[in-house]
Parts: structure tokens; sequence; C-alpha cells
């Protein structure tokens, strides 16, 4: 098992909340929406009430260079062909495919059946969509590798998630491994496969592995484990003293979490008051580096503010029941990466450690400095680690990792 970097670290003024929260009341916000505001950035990958950066800008300037940002940012525009698969309670799961080429009929030498491509699929985060791959998407693509990316349920251009709609069932990460079989049955139902999952996403893969063994068995080549975790969710402090995270579990988070379900309007009126404070938790929180393209943090904010509060409000309870350590089994023997940001505080470098403990042949890459969206922060480093798991017989005329190289910012 190879490995790089160091430890995750994190630690938070234990006054920022009380801080951040007059904050919010000075604005007019209310405390019930800038308590859902703040749990809806934690469940994306900010956090709970911590440390913001120091405000030094007046607010019209600060809005106009919100909405500079969003009219120059290029990134989350690639497309594929769309999609739809249906889950097992009849929701809409919108996934698109980028083919190397237009699709053949058929046949290969002497009249026989072409051999199914290689692909590769990848699932998203809490929180995000399947946007969140921009960097690695336009690698494959100039590489001429077969991809699948999907939205989650309630996420991104699915559809809101049926069972919780209208029969008020929970989420769970079974349920979204489940989804994850409808959408390969769907868009990759022959052929090898490569399972790539981000936080939430690696949760979905690990969740696959148990409910369908025998598809890993079969067909899945390889995977990456990217900022995730297998379990413990529960003991995660958000880089808050664990007292601190402890107090709020009790007391902030069932009150917010209700009112998020329940008063969905009020809450979410108070985070667009507060959506500038949110901005630099989001980045603080997203990324270990200060030196990250503002356009960049800007396209990671503008996915998490998306996500409606009581979609986080849903999903939030089921990281603490996730459990896949067993999981991990099903993977041994197959080439796998584990990479995570040296700083990330959402699912910290200790958790990538230890599903690399799990599977002993898995390459651990632990990047100093870098975040919980890691694949945004240095996305030719990820790009570069997910073109050695591909391997050479996907890619395409220049090799991926050229590509990978290419598509990353200078």
């Amino acid at each position: 098992m190879s490995e790089g970097g160091g430890d995750s670290t994190g630690t938070v003024a234990a006054g920022a909340v009380e801080a951040l929260g007059g904050a919010a009341r000075r604005r007019g916000a209310g405390i019930a929406g800038f308590a859902g505001a703040a749990v809806g950035v934690v469940a994306a990958g900010a956090a709970v009430g911590v440390a913001v950066e120091r405000l030094t800008v007046g607010r019209g300037m600060r809005r106009k260079a919100r909405l500079a940002l969003d009219s120059a940012g290029p990134y989350g525009t690639l497309r594929g062909t769309v999609g739809t698969a249906l889950a097992e309670d009849g929701t809409e799961l919108h996934y698109e495919v980028d083919e190397p080429e237009a699709p053949g009929k058929g046949k290969g030498f002497f009249g026989r059946r072409a051999e199914p491509p290689l692909t590769v699929v990848f699932s998203h985060g809490y929180c995000l969509s399947q946007d969140s791959w921009h960097f690695q998407r336009a690698a494959l693509r100039a590489a001429g590798v077969r991809a699948v990316f999907w939205d989650q349920r309630s996420h991104g251009r699915s559809a809101r998630g049926k069972g919780q709609r209208e029969a008020g069932e929970p989420v769970s990460i079974d349920l979204l491994g489940r989804d994850l079989k409808a959408v390969v049955d769907a868009a990759a139902p022959e052929g090898p496969l490569v399972l790539v999952g981000h936080s939430m996403g690696g949760m979905t893969t690990m969740a696959l592995a148990a409910h369908y063994p025998e598809l890993i068995a079969e067909r899945v080549v390889g995977a990456a484990f990217i900022g995730t975790s297998s379990g413990l969710m529960g003991e995660v402090t958000y880089g808050l003293p664990p007292v601190g995270m402890s107090l709020l579990r009790r007391t902030v988070l069932p009150g917010a979490f209700r009112l998020m379900l329940t008063r969905t309007e009020l809450v979410e009126k108070g985070r667009r008051a507060v959506a500038e404070l949110i901005g630099g938790i989001i980045k603080r929180y997203s990324f270990g580096s200060r030196d990250v393209d503002p356009v960049v943090a800007r396209f990671a904010e503008r996915m998490i503010e998306a996500t409606p509060v009581d979609v986080v409000a849903e999903f939030y309870p089921a990281f603490a029941e996730h459990d896949k350590v067993d999981a991990l089994a099903e993977f041994a023997g197959r080439p796998v990466l584990v990479l995570a940001g040296e700083k990330d505080m959402v699912t910290p470098s200790e958790h990538s450690r230890v599903i690399g403990e799990a599977l002993p042949d898995a390459e651990l890459v632990i990047v100093p400095g870098a975040g919980h969206l890691v694949m945004l922060e240095v996305p030719d480093l990820v790009s570069g680690h997910l073109a050695r798991l591909v391997g050479r017989r996907s890619a395409g005329r220049n090799g991926w990792a050229q590509a990978a190289h290419r598509a990353a910012p200078e």
C-alpha cells in the first residue's frame, strides 16, 4: 500500500458559532433561518457554524463579484447523452453518457460482435452534482474513455425521491446503492466497469457492493474511493472541539432539521440572507488551500446553494447509520485507489486510512494541504491517479494521463 501526505487537522475558534449567529441576526435572517443555513453547509462539506473569512469588502461589491464569477466560470457546462434510470420507488435518476465515439451497431472482425468498452461510472457527493467531476470529465472526454455521470436522487437534475416525497421513507446509503445499480443497468448494462465515488458517492459504491457482490465479482475491474468513509461518521467533529460538536448534535441539529423539513421556505429565506457568509464557510471547509481559483470556489458554492434545505435534512441522518467496512472486501484483488485531502474536515483522511487497511493492496494517497473537494482543488493530481487506475487499455490515442494534464488548470 503506497501512501503520501500526513494526518488531517483543523481547529476552529470556539466562539465562532456565537459570532456567526450574531451576524445573521443583525442581518435580520432570524435564528431559525440561520440555523438551517448553517446545517445546510455542514451537510454539503462546509460544517456547522464555524469561522468565516474576514469580510473586508462592501456587500454591494461582493455581490457584483459573485455575479461576475457566475458569468465567467465555464465549469459544469459539459453535457453528454442524456438518459433516465428508474429507481425501485419510481424516482427518475438523471444520467449522462460520454461516448468515445458514436456507438456502432456492432460487429468486430469476421462478423463477431465487438467487445463492449470499459465504462467509468462516477458518483458524486452530498449536496453536489455530477458537475463536481468537471475536470475529470474533461480529461476522459479528451482521451476517448466511455464514462457515465449521474445525479443522485434529489440532487442535480434527478427527481426528488418519490419514497421521501410520497411515503415519508427515510434516505439510507443502502437505498443509494440500489439507485446506482439502476443507473448501471440502464447506462452500462454490459462490459467492464470502474467505479469512482466521492464522499457520499463512495459510500454509495460500497452499498452497491454490499447488495450486489456478484456485479463486483463479474464486471468491476477497478474502484476509486475519494474523500469518503466506510463508517463512524457520527464521530466526525468538523474541526470543532468534540464537546462543542456533541452539544450541537444534541441541542441545535434536531431542531434545525425539523425547521428545514417543516418550514422550508423560511429556512431558505434565511440561507439566502446569509449567503455571503456561507460562501466563506464553504470555501474554508471545502478546500484546504487559500489559493483556490475564486471561480472554482464559486462553482462549488453554486452546486451547494442549488441543494434545497429539506433535501439536506432528509439525507443527513443516513450518514450516522452508514457502516460498510465489510462490503469493502468485495473489492479485494482489484485495483483500488483510496485518495483524500490531508485537511479534509468533512470525511477526514483517517477514514481513508481505514479503507486502506481494509484493502491493503490499494493505493492510498493523502494529498498534502488539500480539503474535501480534492477533485476540484487539485484536479490534475486526481485525474492522473485515476488515469493509472483505468489503465492503458481504455486510453485514447494520446493516453489519459496526458489528457488529464492538459485538462487541468494552469
